[in-house]
């Protein structure tokens, strides 16, 4: 049986070893006396109990040695069963028990279902094993990120050897949250306790922000990309072929001439004069890490910058994948304090996973300070970086007044544009404005987009404006 989700466990607190004690006995003794401590009377076993402290009190009173004798048997018996339920464990012994977790897909797409196989079975096929597995129940823990507020349904299949669970995750949050460990509750054979144990190691699922495909063949990038190369763009008939290989864009399959040779083959050309993208990202629209927090979080403006985060991740990573899938070499840069950018990547398949990875463990900085000086930093390594060629898109929150200069100079050097998002939960447009203005003095091309805004609508009002 599969119960709702239980509580992801807490850490214990770390605690120093006793003088004299040898290093590899202390995780042990507390391992034995935290399965000890877990373990609890039945109903059957507290009535048993109590009969047996009653009949040992009476053998007392009434000078009954065998009555007493047997009160103590029933009072031995369940401390016997309470000390083989705490002492014991699912993964050691002759009836060793392990857990296989697998996720269909993985990693997940933030809102998007993947689907979970849990397999609990016998390490070795011996009598003790299949015991421990007829009395066992199971729970699944998983983040709330990962279950939501309903839990988890599950449906489960029992065999001899092994027990198999299936059920559902749809991710809310964008992230890598943990799974597990499972927690299994059993009662010993005459019922008198019952404990409950985690069993196997806990999986990490990665969530991908999800995106959007925009249409980055606009007629403002095809004359930009005929500025940079100062010529014409190569036409079909001009192209080289070469072999198809796995990630390359099906779109760039030609079919003549792959009825010609019999196999798969590719414009090779195809992206001549394709210019690199770079997108940046400020981590300022992100919320903190759990640990910056206020005590009051979550708070209403807490929820708020939750979700604009995460539609500031979301739209970043449209344009970044968009890009991609249209041929261009394309970059995730976050603001930080990294002295050299990530490479870029290439290829609609792999190219795509690179970016999506790197959007995983992104976070907000914890101060003004530092979100301040981590956009220079990052405006630094760019324009060391960057070559003429390559065009910058930028998700910026707005900018304190003096310090968009370092950022503004990166104009001098490429094309730029910018999409500056103000969150909801400041309700400063002056702010957001007066960045736009600065950028656009600079000579980016900026468009200024409400927090929420669908990463297609963001897109648009962006090229209209490039226009």
């Amino acid at each position: 049986m599969v119960n709702d989700t239980a509580p992801t466990a807490r850490s214990a607190p770390r605690r120093t070893a006793p003088a004299g004690t040898p290093p590899g006995d202390v995780p042990t003794a507390r391992a034995a006396l935290r399965r000890l401590a877990r373990v609890r009377l039945t109903g059957r076993g507290i009535a048993l109990l109590c009969t047996g402290a009653l009949l040992g009190a009476c053998g007392v009173l009434l000078e009954l040695p065998d009555v007493v004798g047997l009160g103590g048997a029933a009072m031995l018996a369940v401390g016997f069963a309470w000390a083989v339920m705490g002492l014991q464990r699912l993964e050691a012994g002759r009836g060793a028990l392990i857990v296989a977790r697998e996720l269909t897909p993985h990693p997940v797409v933030r809102g998007q279902s993947t689907a979970v196989r849990l397999v609990v079975g016998a390490r070795s096929r011996t009598g003790a094993a299949y015991e421990r597995l007829a009395r066992l129940r199971l729970s699944e823990q998983a983040a709330h990120e990962l279950a939501g507020p309903h839990g988890i349904r599950a449906r489960v299949t029992a065999h001899p050897d092994r027990i198999s669970v299936r059920y559902t995750l749809t991710p809310s949050r964008r992230g890598r949250w943990p799974l597990g460990p499972l927690l299994t509750t059993r009662t010993d054979v005459f019922g008198l306790v019952r404990t409950t144990q985690p069993l196997g190691e806990p999986t990490r699922v990665a969530v991908r922000p999800r995106t959007v495909d925009l249409h980055t063949r606009t007629r403002v990038l095809g004359d930009v990309d005929r500025a940079a190369t100062g010529a014409r763009l190569a036409s079909t008939d001009d192209s080289v072929l070469r072999e198809y290989v796995a990630g390359d864009d099906p779109r760039r399959v030609h079919w003549a001439g792959s009825a010609r040779q019999g196999r798969l083959m590719v414009r090779a050309d195809e992206s001549a004069g394709v210019r690199p993208v770079t997108v940046l990202l400020d981590r300022s629209l992100l919320a903190p890490p759990p640990d910056a927090r206020t005590a009051g979080w979550p708070t209403q403006r807490g929820v708020h910058r939750l979700e604009d985060g995460e539609h500031a991740v979301e739209l970043a990573a449209s344009i970044a994948v968009s890009f991609l899938e249209a041929g261009h070499p394309a970059r995730l840069v976050a603001t930080g304090g990294a002295a050299q950018p990530s490479a870029f990547a290439a290829g609609a398949l792999t190219g795509r996973a690179a970016v999506l990875d790197a959007a995983v463990d992104l976070a907000g900085h914890r101060s003004t300070t530092e979100a301040d000086e981590a956009m220079a930093a990052t405006a630094r390594a760019l324009r060391v970086s960057r070559t003429q060629a390559e065009i910058t898109v930028a998700v910026l929150a707005p900018l304190p007044a003096g310090s968009s200069h370092e950022l503004a100079r990166l104009a001098a050097e490429g094309t730029c544009w910018a999409i500056v998002t103000p969150p909801r939960s400041d309700g400063n447009d002056d702010a957001a404005e007066r960045t736009a203005a600065d950028l656009r003095q600079a000579g980016w091309r900026v468009a200024v987009c409400d927090s929420g805004t669908p990463p297609a609508r963001a897109w648009a009002l962006l090229t209209e404006r490039a226009a």
